[in-house]
């Protein structure tokens, strides 16, 4: 029976930051992860040489957990452009930011999309946002986003045909009922910094993250079983003994390993991922589908954004459809290919089906003044993971770095 300084159970976003904060303080952690490599949810599968993310993900350069912790220049990131397109009367209208794009500006004032004041509604709330610190943005008081759009004077048709589709991509539902606390610190990222994509694919990221550990921290293929005490007993029958246990696995696992019983609600969501010859969409942008009755609610092309993602000569198409409670993989992707042969025309029908990810449990439903979880849970034990906090890359990586804190005594 081994004795550890920390155990750490999971190998995410979280797990790995705590891990590389307690390493930098001098305290060796022992990382277990029952998968077969890093990344919790953020991992990028290989297949007939494209690579598939596990649902469509993106990093925000501007977070600032992210500058702390990743190398940005050694993940080779590849951005978007700013804004997105419209899919509106059949046609594609393009909404982008003047001052990232100031050649774009006319284009965008003269877009189907919202009015001129719900254009320089945007940039009034651009210039609100980037004065605020992460901290300030979850003190405020909330509402949900949608009431908050339409408090802040926001017309019923720009929130129909920009804000439900864009941001109901970021947060995986449609509705906007996540918080608006949430809505805010998402829109100064955007504004701030750049969505972006490693070339290597998401699980980059993690893959960083775990690189830059001691050797023989991380150990993969081992799963945990319970936890008693001090004591992690492993489903190979082997048990473990540490000073200090973290539990930083999804919020499913945390609960079961903790004892809880929470009745949790999630954002579901669906990618589709289809090779095609070349690329249907004419900007490095994200094309969004106001029609939210469709199966097609955003159409991204990761291989322009980053030309790695697909074979040369070839084009990777990642289609997103939230909330699906009931899943067909095959008559989903026939209605894709019905419903983007309306819009591309018959070329799609050439399109090959390569992967679907179906990913129930996407996102911990985070709506208006949602209790943070406290993350030392007992003298000796502590969880981090985004479902404790707020549902971002950004929060799974500040709660790790807290609960190290903790353990470090700082």
């Amino acid at each position: 029976m081994a004795n550890h300084e920390v155990i750490i159970i999971g190998a995410g976003i979280a797990g790995l930051s705590c891990a590389n904060y307690l390493s930098h303080f001098g305290i060796a952690p022992l990382v277990l992860e029952a998968a077969e490599a890093v990344g919790g949810r953020v991992r990028t599968d290989k297949v007939d040489g494209y690579l598939l993310d596990r649902g469509f993900q993106i990093l925000l350069t501007a977070y600032p957990e992210a500058q702390r912790l990743l190398n940005y220049n050694a993940l080779a990131l590849k951005s978007f452009r700013s804004g997105a397109l419209i899919r509106k009367d059949n046609d594609f209208s393009v909404i982008s930011d003047p001052f990232k794009e100031p050649t774009q500006v006319f284009k965008t004032l003269f877009s189907s999309v919202g009015t001129l004041v719900d254009k320089l509604k945007v940039l009034q709330l651009s210039n609100n946002v980037s004065k605020e610190s992460t901290d300030a943005f979850f003190h405020e008081h909330a509402t949900d986003t949608l009431t908050y759009l339409r408090n802040y004077g926001w017309s019923d048709e720009m929130i129909a045909d920009f804000f439900k589709p864009f941001f109901g991509g970021v947060f995986l539902e449609n509705e906007l009922e996540t918080s608006s606390n949430f809505f805010r610190f998402i829109f100064k990222q955007f504004y701030t910094g750049d969505a972006v994509i490693p070339a290597g694919g998401m699980q980059a990221i993690p893959e960083q993250m775990a690189a830059k550990l001691p050797p023989h921290t991380l150990r993969l293929n081992t799963k945990v079983e319970k936890i008693e005490g001090s004591k992690v007993y492993l489903s190979d029958g082997k048990t473990l003994t540490a000073k200090n246990i973290v539990v930083a696995t999804d919020a499913r696992q945390a609960d079961v390993l903790l004892g809880r019983s929470l009745k949790r609600e999630y954002n579901v969501t669906t990618c589709t991922y289809f090779a095609a010859e070349r690329s249907p969409l004419n900007e490095k942008m994200l094309a969004l589908n106001p029609n939210r009755l469709s199966v097609v609610h955003n159409v991204c092309v990761p291989s322009d954004i980053a030309p790695s993602y697909a074979p040369e000569g070839k084009a990777l198409v990642s289609v997103s459809t939230q909330g699906l409670e009931w899943f067909d993989e095959k008559k989903l992707t026939d209605r894709i290919v019905h419903e983007l042969t309306g819009w591309f025309g018959e070329e799609v029908k050439t399109w090959k089906h390569l992967r679907t990810y179906h990913i129930p449990e996407s996102l911990v439903k985070y709506p208006a003044n949602a209790p943070a979880t406290n993350l030392k849970i007992s003298e000796h034990l502590y969880e981090c993971g985004d479902h404790t906090s707020y549902p971002s890359l950004n929060a799974a990586m500040a709660t790790g770095r807290a609960v190290a804190d903790m353990i470090a005594g700082i």
